[in-house]
This record gives structure tokens, sequence and C-alpha cells, in this order.
């Protein structure tokens, strides 16, 4: 079996930390580097519940999406919430590596198994890193539907696939108007409506997005969106990721056992639908309730 300095550099192969923007806090947070690993767990968000499973699962390494500490810290204490996770983590082995960023950007990266999930077809990045000569890599990608769907059916679509949270898919637009092709991105995504608008695409599908950017995008174009749950867009990315250290342990004979959680972190528990009856409110467009065919439960 291999050790964790072995593991960690198959995934720095997989996801180089220099290829992380610069305030990101990538790779290793904590763990042996000589310690034997036998099983992985990867996950979203390195929080209490996502350890305490680490630990019930007898894995010795836990890779999330998102960092423990982005900011940096200058306590561990185990009276804080991060500093019980890495107690946790230490006191029963496990290691912890963050992939962010440079997983974003990578090929295949976090917007090819958001794209994947949908089953989309990748077309090509939608903010190419100028440091791929491929033009493989880079942030978001613009993708295509093999059938043209109503915006209608696409956010059912967004809804049935990927996890359900309590926020479900939110879609602003002609609900009528065909999508044919769609920009993504997991995670945050507003940062990005300028390319997303010279893309010329018909949809745009991303997480968080905010009141104003949402409503002067809508002003600029007839450019459709669909807005998930930022958990729900990055979570697909797990399996993906698994799937690429399965490969690595099989091309060196490791034997490793991946895991991917199924618990859903989204911070959200509760929606509760505003009335289209409500005297005193404008006529609600239309919802879409969050649906699951294959994602966490």
């Amino acid at each position: 079996m291999p050790v964790l300095s072995d593991v960690i550099a198959a995934l720095d192969g997989l996801w180089p930390r220099e290829r992380a923007e610069q305030w990101d806090a990538v790779g290793p947070v904590c763990g042996d580097p000589d310690t034997e690993v036998t099983r992985v767990l990867f996950a979203v968000d390195p929080v209490q519940e996502i350890a305490d499973e680490a630990v019930a699962l007898g894995a010795e390494l836990l890779v999330t999406h998102h960092p423990l500490y982005l900011r940096g810290t200058t306590t561990v204490a185990a009276d804080t919430f991060k500093g019980r996770v890495v107690h946790t983590l230490i006191r029963n082995g496990v290691a912890l590596h963050v992939a962010h960023t440079n997983a974003d950007r990578a090929d295949p990266g976090v917007s090819d198994a958001l794209a994947g999930a949908l089953g989309l077809r990748v077309l090509r990045p939608l903010v190419p890193d100028p440091e791929d000569p491929a033009g493989r890599r880079g942030l978001g990608r613009i993708c295509e539907l093999e059938t043209p769907l109503p915006l209608r059916e696409f956010a059912a679509l967004a809804a049935a696939r990927l996890p359900a949270t309590a926020q479900g898919v939110r879609a602003a637009g002609d609900r009528d108007r065909p999508v044919r092709t769609v920009a993504v991105c997991g995670g945050s995504g507003d940062s990005l409506f300028e390319q997303v608008r010279a893309a010329g695409v018909d949809a745009y599908l991303t997480a968080d997005l905010r009141h104003h950017p949402a409503s002067e995008a809508r002003e600029h174009s007839p450019l459709a969106l669909v807005d998930a749950a930022h958990f729900a867009t990055e979570w697909p990315w797990c399996e993906q990721a698994a799937a690429e250290l399965d490969a690595v342990s099989d091309r060196n004979g490791w034997g490793l056992r991946t895991h991917v959680s199924r618990t859903v972190t989204d911070p959200w528990t509760a929606h509760a639908a505003s009335s289209a009856t409500a005297a005193t409110a404008p006529q609600a467009g239309f919802a879409v309730a969050p649906t699951n065919t294959g994602a966490p439960n």
C-alpha cells in the first residue's frame, strides 16, 4: 500500500497546487507523510460531520474541495469548530488535503463534472488558462445540449440531476425560450458574466447568483440564468476526482479504496416557497422543486 506522501504526490499530479489562485489555500492541511493509506474519502466541505464520517469509514485521508483555513488562523484550539475538525482528524490518524481552484481550472475539472452530471457536451473552457497550449484548462465550460430544451425543462433537468438541496434550482428568463448552448461554472460564478455574454450562449448555470449582478445581466441580454446551490454544483467533482485517483491507484497497483461522501453539507436546511396567491405580492413566475435521481441522499 502507498504512504500518504505517495498519494499526495498523485493528487498534486492531478491538480497541481501552483495552478490555484494566489488567494487560495490548497494542498495538505494535516497528516503524517509516512502513514500507510488504504481508504480515501472525497467530500465538498471539511466540516465536523465529514470529519466524523472519515473516522467512521476508517479512512486515512480526507480530500475536500473547500479549504478548511482559507484566510489563515492563529489557533487550532479544539474549542473552535475548525480546530475541533483538526483535532478529530489528527487524533484518529486522518490526513486532510484540499484541491480547490486548482481543481476548478483542471482538465477535467469541477465544471466538467457539473456538465457531465447534466449530460452536456463540453466544447471549451469559458475562461481559458493562458498557460495551457491545448486550450482545455480554465474556469467554467461552454457546453451544448444534444437536443434544445425550453428553459423551464432545462431548469427541471438541473434539479433532477444535481444533489437535492433546500434551495433547489432557480431560473430567470423566458421560461419557453429554447436553450441549446450553456455556460456552466461550478461554485460562485457571478464574476464571469462578461465572459458568459461574450460567449453568446443561451443560458448560464452556476451558483450563488446575487440580486444586482443577476438583474444587470438580465438587462444586458436575453441570457437565461439557472442558479443552483453552491454545494450541488460542486459535488459531482467528488465522484470525478475519486475516479481519477482510482485510475492512478490501478496504474500503480496500490489497491486504494476510494469513497465519495453522500452527506449534504449545503448550509441551508429548509425552503418555503412564496405563495402565488398572496394579495400583497406580484404574480410569481415558476418554481422548480429540488428532486434527486442519483446524487447524495
